[in-house]
């Protein structure tokens, strides 16, 4: 059990190496802050959305913005669509499960919001869906996924692709680059002193 654990852990930080050393994720990710920065400043709002674990991820990184992240200021306009569930099994149930958030988006997502669409395959078809309405109502879109990019390569604005295809270590990448985004949104919005 303990070389397990010693091995999982090695693994998280031979993943997190390669994410700190690759020069285009972190323009990416400075890129992404700043535009998020820009839409918050204009009024705007941001979106989040995935499946699984990935829409876990949604809601604690809405959460973090709506909330706090390292200290205390006023909340930021962040959702996540997988927290509805009347509008979630509506959709479902009325339209299918690939509308699930393409259908949310429709209703509430105006242009200069920015939505981050997060799947570890890069392929969920709700997921491709949304970014394709999105970017249809002038909402820049944000994927965060795997290594090879999937899909989603072909129709996000910004594709921040894990240096992984094993799923656990790709979700532990999306949390980090989300903590980052975070970070980078709160400081730029309310400096701290």
């Amino acid at each position: 059990m303990k070389s397990i654990v010693k091995q999982e852990i090695s693994d998280t930080i031979d993943v997190l190496r390669k994410l700190a050393h690759d020069e285009a994720i972190l323009v990416d990710i400075y890129s992404v802050a700043e535009t998020c920065l820009n839409a918050l400043k204009q009024g705007n709002k941001i979106l989040f959305a995935g499946n699984g674990g990935s829409a876990a991820d949604s809601q604690h990184l809405a959460a973090e913005l709506v909330s706090r992240f390292n200290y205390d200021r006023p909340g930021l306009a962040a959702f996540a669509l997988t927290t509805d569930t009347s509008a979630l099994t509506a959709i479902g149930n009325d339209y299918g499960y690939e509308k699930l958030f393409s259908r949310q988006l429709e209703a509430v997502g105006n242009k200069g919001d920015i939505f981050f669409g997060i799947s570890t395959s890069g392929n969920s078809l709700n997921i491709l869906n949304a970014l394709k309405i999105a970017q249809s109502i002038g909402i820049y879109t944000v994927g965060l996924t795997c290594e090879s990019g999937g899909k989603m390569m072909n129709v996000c604005d910004c594709c921040i692709r894990m240096p992984s295809s094993h799923t656990p270590k790709i979700q532990e990448c999306h949390i980090v680059v989300g903590h980052i985004i975070c970070n980078l949104i709160e400081q730029g919005m309310f400096p701290n002193p």
